[in-house]
């Protein structure tokens, strides 16, 4: 890491210590008054927001205004003049005037007004180009001059905790991952309050190992960091812990946090825990835009149609120009089978923001629906464009590549969504499925157990095992899974629709019939007589057990059975499938 500059030493950050929340109120009240004498309106939001949420101070506590230097007292009018033009985003125009301007302030937001300059024009001509935003296609034409400027102060050890931010930005924009990394850091370190720079180093880090190698100032702030990596990370039971933490520490009423517990749930499909605090947020805070794409992710989930058309209204009413407000349209649209529409306003939020990763991954799912696999595709690319974090864009390329049956393409895309979640029983199914489209069925199996072993959300993996068991004339460990799948059908309460559960009956009636243990295949025979597509064979199974035993054999002693039947599994709960009208025929008098 090159030479760090010398940081002003602030009371109250030398240590991960929360026991004096009213210098912690002072720091963000004075760090979110700086963000935004420098144009950072969102590092101001943050900071206020969590100021927000500890007790008021009094007069005599509030942060005095910092003491002017002789250069800022020279560049004041220079100063003023340029922040005028600068929020009303004439950028240029804020630059031309503050050329020359030597103070710390005015310095960094002459490059912030050149670097945003380059940012919207670069944005102006991507914005009618949604195909490939290759890397290179459109640039920011900006971004070398800045590079060179900012490394000559840098290496000078001129540049201020704003300053090297914006420096490390502009490494990042330039693919300079490293260099940024470390220059993100020695920003944390001289200017610890500054979230901007904490942020930008979450979007840089890919793994936890990564994590672990950084040399991080040891303040309050880094808790804040690490809860918001871990979510990132999907290390959702560590970032839970933190942010319980940090509650207990005395942010019980921060917004932030609740939204982030509330993102966190979503990440570990948790939907009511989810659902109940992102309604909750919604009542404190009822016009909050930011996070409400992730809510309706989740009315999406659960098919809450009425619930869903509420918000996408409510948000239309606050500002229907927002990115979160077009996916949450696009959502609602999606719901109701409208994909064309719904894309159309995917597509809308891209074009306000190209950056935004949740369109780029919902857009290509819709595209899914609507058959046009290369338009999934490259929608999906682009999301792992903008994060290479994002499972579910990896998944779904997993699963376009699938539909072309491209077995190879799909193995290394669902290898690559799996890494990024190891516990989703979902990612490990499709890997399986894939292995065994290869033949790799040892794989496959190691697969399907891994799955089960994380909790099968879709119930399916036991099923997918017995079958590959029974492929390979493996008949006891197939009839194992067979009742292990049974069980957690029945014991998880929910009579399900499962199709495979008349299957499961089928041939453990079968292995039983081959095994000699009468009671067993009967027991089962009888079983497969509730469902339709298995009442023939299960009544033809009774009547050739009926007549064995009629014929005096006995049941065999000497063949165990891997388990029997829980005794629950009587007939009385037996699920009945009532058969339809139009399908007499299987019936029987």
């Amino acid at each position: 890491m090159g030479k760090m500059a010398a940081p002003a030493v602030v009371p109250g950050l030398g240590s991960c210590d929360f026991s004096d929340l009213r210098e912690i109120k002072k720091q963000l009240l004075s760090v979110a008054e700086r963000s935004r004498e420098r144009g950072l309106q969102h590092s101001g939001k943050w900071a206020s927001e969590l100021a927000f949420a500890l007790d008021p101070l009094p007069l005599s506590e509030l942060p005095a205004a910092p003491a002017l230097t002789e250069e800022d007292a020279r560049d004041l009018d220079a100063y003023t003049l340029a922040k005028s033009y600068f929020d009303l985003k004439e950028y240029d125009r804020a630059a031309y005037f503050l050329r020359g301007c030597k103070s710390q302030k005015a310095y960094f937001l002459y490059m912030y007004s050149r670097y945003l300059s380059g940012e919207k024009k670069k944005d102006d001509e991507t914005v009618d180009s949604l195909g490939p935003l290759e890397k290179g296609q459109v640039k920011n034409e900006a971004l070398r001059e800045l590079r060179v400027e900012l490394s000559k102060k840098h290496k000078a050890q001129e540049l201020d905790g704003f300053g090297l931010y914006l420096y490390g930005v502009v490494l990042r924009k330039l693919d300079l991952v490293k260099e940024a990394i470390d220059v993100f850091v020695e920003a944390a370190h001289v200017l610890p309050l500054h979230w901007g720079a904490w942020l930008e180093l979450c979007n840089l880090i890919t793994d936890k190992e990564m994590l672990k190698c950084l040399s991080l100032p040891d303040t309050w702030m880094k808790e804040f960091f690490l809860a918001h990596i871990y979510t990132e990370l999907q290390l959702i039971e560590e970032a839970l812990q933190k942010y319980q933490s940090l509650i207990d520490a005395g942010f019980s009423k921060s917004t932030y946090i609740i939204s982030q517990i509330a993102v966190a749930y979503h990440n570990i499909r948790d939907i009511d825990k989810a659902l109940s605090i992102f309604n909750e947020l919604r009542k404190q805070d009822p016009y909050r835009i930011e996070n409400m794409d992730t809510f309706s992710n989740l009315l999406y989930v659960r098919s809450m149609k009425p619930e869903l058309s509420y918000l996408a209204h409510n948000l239309c009413e606050i500002d229907k120009y927002r990115v979160e407000t077009c996916c949450v349209i696009g959502n609602y649209y999606s719901l109701r089978s409208q994909h064309e529409k719904a894309a159309l306003y995917f597509q809308r939020a891209l074009k306000l923001n190209p950056r935004y990763l949740g369109a780029w991954t919902l857009m290509g799912h819709e595209y899914m629906e609507m058959k046009n696999t290369s338009a999934a595709i490259q929608a999906y690319r682009h999301a792992i464009e903008v994060n290479k974090r994002d499972y579910r864009a990896w998944y779904g390329l997993g699963q376009t590549y699938e539909i072309l049956k491209m077995p190879f393409y799909c193995l290394y895309y669902y290898r690559r969504a799996h890494q990024l979640r190891p516990n989703d029983s979902r990612m490990l199914v499709a890997l399986g499925e894939c292995y065994e489209k290869l033949n790799q069925l040892v794989e496959a199996k190691k697969c399907y157990w891994r799955a089960y072993a994380v909790g099968d959300v879709e119930k399916m993996a036991l099923v997918k095992l017995a079958k590959l068991h029974e492929q390979l004339n493996e008949s006891e460990q197939a009839a194992q899974c067979y009742i292990k799948y049974i069980q957690d059908i029945y014991s998880c309460g929910e009579i399900v629709e499962h199709l495979e559960v008349s299957t499961a009956f089928r041939y453990l009636a079968q292995y039983y019939f081959k095994c000699k243990l009468w009671d067993e295949a009967s027991a089962c025979a009888q079983k497969c007589c509730a469902f339709n597509d298995t009442r023939e064979e299960g009544k033809a199974l009774l009547r050739q057990i009926l007549q064995l035993r009629n014929q005096g054999e006995t049941s065999s002693t000497e063949i165990s059975a891997p388990f029997f039947l829980p005794a629950s599994l009587s007939s009385n709960n037996t699920p009945t499938r009532r058969v339809s009208p139009l399908n007499l025929s299987s019936v029987t008098p």
